[in-house]
């Protein structure tokens, strides 16, 4: 079973259209074996890839571009789906004031480098166990691996610090 599914953006009142104003298509598949496949046009690949299987967590991908939520599930698969890709990953609480200040400045880093992939994980009672397993001992704690290994850490809202540090890792 397929279904194309057409979006359009909302009317531009405008005499001059963007070319992100044009409808985009994206196809959606289904398989027998429970499997949802969706695919996105070559030009719009750069912003959306989604796999979802079963209602398992069997494949896993961030959007590059943007920052993206895991959890305790969902961060290894993301890791190892990333490849030889340096990711960073925000550490924080829902409490933490200089988290909250950095979360804005993490977003604008993950438009900027569009090599890297961006992750963020609340250390709360749920992702405890990881947040452990990834040696966290103040918040905000960056960790940016390469080939699911921690190469560098920042810990505190230090934002040259940050870009330092990735500045490395992907030149490495």
């Amino acid at each position: 079973m397929a279904l194309r599914l057409s979006l359009s953006p909302p009317p531009i009142r405008s005499s001059a259209s963007p070319s992100w104003a044009a409808p985009h298509s994206i196809a959606i598949s289904c398989s027998s074996s429970s499997s949802v496949g969706v695919s996105v046009p070559t030009q719009e690949k750069r912003r959306a890839r989604v796999v979802v299987r079963s209602s398992s967590i069997d494949t896993a991908e961030a959007v590059v571009g943007q920052v993206t939520e895991v959890n305790k599930d969902t961060f290894w698969p993301i890791v190892k789906a990333a490849g030889d890709k340096a990711v960073v990953l925000d550490m924080y609480t829902q409490w933490c004031g200089p988290c909250k200040v950095m979360a804005p400045k993490f977003q604008e880093l993950s438009g900027k480098y569009l090599d890297v992939v961006f992750l963020k994980l609340d250390c709360n009672q749920d992702n405890k166990t990881l947040a452990k397993e990834l040696g966290i001992r103040v918040v905000p704690t960056f960790k940016i691996l390469k080939d699911s290994k921690i190469v560098k850490e920042v810990t505190g809202a230090k934002l040259d610090d940050l870009v330092v540090a990735i500045e490395t890792v992907r030149s490495s």
